[in-house]
């Protein structure tokens, strides 16, 4: 079966009306992944035991519009008894028991877990190359990166391989890869989704969501994993809205504002070109488009790096080699233990982030770093804030370049960290945000970046499926997988 041209809703008919089983759509998804892994390398760990349990969503008969649905989830979402490794050499060998709130919603929803995506490891990159499990590569162009940190999930998605996928957005981890890999790609607003049994990165900045080739299905899963939960504290208490009942195309009356500082010196001119088309297009679709200033937005990168460095080097004490995973050998005592543990269990830019927070949060630098962009990221929130009082929705490219050359920029951190400067905000904002595909560069996807008031996913989701139905970008088949099955 061909899953890229299939959607959720369209595999459940299948299921319903029994063309075919949740049974051998594991089994079909499973057999893709494994013909495509030298290729693409976009999962760490198959879950063998998918089509035994999809054999029994078949035997107790498909109920909702997620029964039987292959999903694929980011490897730093805790699995019970299935391998969970953050793409990290310290959690290589990691076997959770218990697992995260989102896989077990989606799993009481009937949704089939199908395996672990590939990652930046502990989600710290923008282009999956530093996982401990070597690189996803682009389904589009072989020799380019899929982005990240959510590279795998994206990766998986556009190739075909599953449906739809989780992944998670620290920075842009999610909207990135989903720009660079021609797919719709989906962070809710922070706390709207549960983070219990997400391995943290950055606590106030890490949300989970969804990708998937088409808006509808990124909202029927949104709509089944989201609400409250008792595990997480900052998950909120307001109801979550069926996303895919309520879409809609009509984009009259919207307001949509481009802040100035979204044209970024530097952006691909068909970068730009796509996303002019994309706001030309909600123009005629009666839209109104704006230009706004955020002026705090030139401080995004410097005020993210220093608090999600800050919250990482806290977050990442927890791996001492005592507990579990990777433990150094031949070692002296207990602070020899936890040197090695980590000097040999965490990469190059984990490590990187960690003395960074490190610094940031030392008693002769607090203020200066830690204090002082806490203190800018709320003139920041309040700006964009102040822009959504007058506006439905704020919009611009999702990222200033198509995706780049495979160690094009790994060896470059300050290069690599400014893929994010365009999706940043909205993570320190906490609004909602996503990315659509607006078209093609150099033969490559760009994706248009959408922003909405906080937990007014709906509006996003809509806009996005405005221009999704206008473009109809997931016709497109990958340039590097024409002519496959």
């Amino acid at each position: 079966m061909d899953i890229k041209k299939e959607t959720i809703a369209s595999l459940h008919d299948k299921l319903v009306n029994k063309d075919v089983t949740a049974e051998e759509l594991a089994n079909d998804a499973i057999n893709k992944i494994n013909a495509n892994e030298k290729k693409l390398n976009t999962f760490i760990t198959v879950n063998d035991k998918a089509p035994e349990a999809a054999k029994k969503i078949d035997e107790d008969g498909i109920k909702g519009p997620l029964s039987g649905i292959p999903i694929a989830f980011k490897d730093n979402i805790v699995t019970n008894g299935i391998k969970t490794t953050a793409a990290s050499k310290i959690l290589y060998n990691f076997m959770p028991v218990y697992s995260a709130t989102v896989l077990e919603k989606l799993e009481a929803a009937g949704a089939v877990d199908i395996g672990k995506t590939n990652l930046d490891e502990f989600a710290m990159g923008s282009s999956t190359e530093t996982s401990y499990f070597d690189t996803t590569v682009n389904p589009w162009d072989l020799s380019r990166v899929p982005g990240g940190s959510s590279g795998g999930s994206a990766a998986a998605v556009a190739a075909g391989e599953v449906v739809a996928a989780l992944g998670t957005d620290t920075g842009g981890s999610i909207r990135q890869p989903a720009a660079f890999n021609g797919i719709f790609g989906i962070k809710p607003t922070y706390g709207r989704v549960s983070r219990w049994g997400v391995i943290a990165f950055a606590s106030s900045l890490d949300q989970v969501g969804v990708l998937s080739k088409r808006v509808e299905d990124s909202a029927t899963v949104l709509s089944a994993m989201a609400g409250h939960d008792d595990h997480d504290s900052t998950s909120s208490e307001k109801p979550v809205p069926d996303y895919r009942a309520d879409l809609s195309k009509d984009m009259s009356g919207v307001k949509i504002a481009v802040p100035k500082e979204f044209w970024h010196e530097g952006t691909h001119p068909e970068v730009l070109e796509n996303v002019n088309k994309a706001l030309d297009a909600y123009k005629k679709m009666g839209a109104t488009v704006d230009e706004v200033s955020l002026p705090s937005l030139k401080h995004a990168v410097e005020v993210y790096y220093v608090l999600a460095s800050s919250e990482a080097s806290s977050n990442l004490q927890r791996y001492d080699g005592v507990r579990y995973g990777f433990r150094a050998k031949d070692v002296k005592n207990i602070k020899d233990l936890f040197v090695k543990s980590r000097s040999e269990g965490f990469g190059d830019e984990v490590k990187r982030r960690i003395m960074l927070g490190t610094f940031a949060l030392s008693a002769g630098a607090y203020d200066a770093y830690f204090k002082k962009a806490a203190e800018v990221r709320t003139l920041f929130i309040n700006e964009m804030n102040d822009v959504l009082k007058d506006y439905d929705l704020i919009m611009g490219p999702s990222t200033t370049t198509p995706a780049f050359k495979i160690g094009e920029k790994v060896d470059d951190p300050l290069a690599m960290y400014m893929n994010d400067i365009l999706t940043i905000p909205a993570n320190l904002a906490g609004l909602p945000a996503a990315s659509v595909p607006a078209g093609l560069a150099d033969g490559l996807p760009v994706g248009l970046q959408i922003i909405g008031r906080p937990f007014d996913e709906q509006s996003v989701f809509n806009a996005a499926y405005a221009l999704q139905e206008e473009n109809k970008f997931y016709e497109k088949i990958p340039t590097a997988l024409k002519g496959e099955d």
